[in-house]
């Protein structure tokens, strides 16, 4: 049965299945455009340490000034 609260029915259970949590999924499945392409954002990996910490340090990653680059990444895609 559909969740009226799901916009995006079929993004939603895409993710749910990727491992994401209902949380995050439901969060990403209901924002505007949600499942259209064109993101013009740079992959993690090419972005500097600093951009990292300060992407970091705006969702309110815990920890973040001990982590190196790689571990910044892992945190931010797992937040």
């Amino acid at each position: 049965m559909p969740d009226a609260r799901i916009k995006n029915e079929e993004q939603y259970n895409a993710l749910l299945e990727k491992g994401y949590s209902k949380e995050k999924s439901a969060r990403i499945a209901n924002t505007p455009n949600s499942g259209e392409k064109g993101g013009r954002a740079k992959p993690y990996e090419e972005w500097t340490k600093e951009e990292l910490y300060q992407q970091a340090r705006k969702v309110g990653i815990s920890g973040r000034s001990y982590m190196a680059k790689k571990s910044l990444i892992k945190a931010l895609r797992n937040n």
